[in-house]
């Protein structure tokens, strides 16, 4: 049994309300950290998507990307500039937080290279020193880009509406008590976090 169906019996093992969604959804997504080279443009993409529908941000993040030359880079952030980046449909606040990653990255206040074999109470702590970038978008950065399996973010409205879903609660949970649920599903959180958003997938397409 490879490592995948393992975390997914364990999930159900551990809370069985989760069988149904793991029955519907498949096997967790693998996870490895990515190259060092993709951490900043999935970082910069995680701030373009803070509190935005995710077709509109899509759009806004390929205007990012044009205005950025067609490659995200520290470099082409810096040479782009607030404005340009403004215009390409950012907010004043993420705009400013793209600079302000940009800088400290430039700075290695950052250690890109180093994340890898970093904490991650130390990732969290070096990423939300920038300007505007909170918890959540570190979390997705941990859970997309690093590949940890053991993120819990029960700040975003999908994962807590997901966990809802499951457990069949007649409103959505709010973020004090998904995290001591969680507690019973330490190790595994990231993969939970994923099945609790397949289970708004799920809903929404009526399936």
């Amino acid at each position: 049994m490879d490592l995948r169906s393992r975390i997914a019996q364990d999930i159900v093992r551990r809370d069985p309300a989760f069988a149904g969604i793991v029955s519907h959804a498949g096997l967790p997504p693998g996870r490895r950290p990515a190259p060092v080279a993709q951490r900043f443009p999935s970082l910069i993409r995680s701030i373009t998507f803070q509190l935005l529908a995710t077709a509109a941000a899509d759009t806004i993040h390929a205007r990012v990307v044009s205005a950025c030359g067609g490659e995200v880079s520290i470099e082409s952030v810096l040479g782009a500039g607030p404005q340009v980046l403004r215009d390409a449909g950012l907010s004043r606040t993420k705009a400013a937080a793209m600079m302000d990653l940009a800088a400290h990255a430039r700075d290695e206040r950052i250690r890109l290279s180093r994340h890898g074999r970093m904490s991650d109470a130390e990732i969290i702590a070096e990423v939300t020193a920038v300007h505007g970038v909170g918890p959540w978008t570190t979390q997705m950065y941990l859970m997309h880009t690093l590949g940890r399996r053991d993120v819990w973010p029960v700040g975003d409205l999908g994962v807590r509406s997901g966990w809802s879903i499951v457990h069949g609660l007649e409103s959505t949970i709010d973020e004090k008590e998904l995290r001591l649920r969680g507690d019973a599903l330490i190790g595994v959180r990231s993969d939970v976090a994923w099945y609790c958003w397949q289970a708004v997938h799920l809903e929404r397409s009526g399936r």
